[in-house]
């Protein structure tokens, strides 16, 4: 299963690698990325079913199409290249374009209802929150003062937030690495889709999909993301996970899964080179006992 299928590589890798008769079930949430992909996909004709569909979802999904468990389950939780790279999205603020963000483009809430409704301290919260933003009091005191300037009309575009940003935000050494706007716009998007709610609700039911040897691999890009991972994995592939007011073990001593990456994998230079995208992504594996 590949529940955050984008542009299809890691489903294209998976069908090649079990062929001639390996199935995958891909999810995305993205409407527009279901339809590119089923085209790109399309000469795998029965071996991939494609389903428009949050991973969240994997298990009523799987219930639908018949599927008790799979061998091996992979999540690469990045926003994809299509959607960073069409402005109409506004998933970036190196473009303009309307403050969008949605991965489902029939949801209703967007980046522009949170920067133009909440109020300053809420604003504050949600940046330094999921952006992990220091200057996150700063810069929701500069959007909302930006917001009563621009009367009823409020921000509507990537690229008028990402200035406010910019000088809210002080210039300091690591300006040269990251764009100002890099956590706020990070936070937003997390906030709209609702992202670690989904990761959250995966992981709770994330073993009972696999089958016995069964490999889970997840590919985070911040560590909110990463850190939920972490402790889940380590929790599974302890050896007692009975709650420390016990006095003695009740789950046998048995773990879980086993960890197949000890610490989590970082790409290789060379990688980075032909990918400059995936300079910040984390790999973490488990095999289920």
């Amino acid at each position: 299963m590949d529940g955050t299928m984008g542009g299809g590589g890691y489903t294209r890798a998976v069908l090649e690698a079990s062929a001639p008769d390996g199935r995958v079930l891909a999810l995305d949430w993205d409407g527009e990325a279901v339809a590119r992909a089923r085209r790109r996909l399309d000469s795998f004709g029965e071996r991939l079913i494609v389903k428009r569909a949050s991973f969240a979802r994997l298990p009523e999904v799987m219930e639908e199409v018949g599927w008790e468990s799979v061998d091996g389950v992979v999540l690469d939780l990045g926003v994809s290249s299509f959607q960073l790279d069409d402005p109409e999205r506004g998933f970036s603020f190196l473009q303009d374009g309307p403050l969008d963000m949605r991965m489902d483009r029939t949801a209703s809430l967007t980046a522009a209802d949170l920067v133009n409704t909440l109020a300053e301290d809420q604003l504050s919260r949600l940046i330094s929150g999921f952006g992990e933003e220091r200057w996150a009091r700063r810069i929701a005191r500069a959007i909302v003062a930006g917001r009563r300037k621009e009367g009823r009309r409020g921000y509507r575009r990537t690229r008028e937030l990402s200035r406010v940003i910019e000088r809210a935000t002080p210039e300091t050494g690591g300006r040269l690495r990251l764009h100002p706007a890099t956590r706020t716009f990070q936070a937003l998007r997390i906030a709209v889709n609702g992202e670690l709610e989904a990761l959250e609700t995966f992981l709770d039911g994330a073993l009972d999909l696999l089958k016995p040897g069964g490999r889970l691999c997840v590919v985070s890009f911040h560590s909110l993301e990463d850190r939920l991972v972490k402790d889940r994995f380590r929790q599974w592939a302890r050896r007692c996970r009975c709650p420390a007011k016990i006095p003695r073990c009740q789950c046998e001593g048995r773990p879980l899964a086993r960890l197949l990456v000890k610490k989590v994998l970082r790409p290789l230079e060379e990688e980075v080179r032909d990918n400059p995208r995936a300079r910040s992504a984390r790999l973490r594996a488990l095999q289920k006992c």
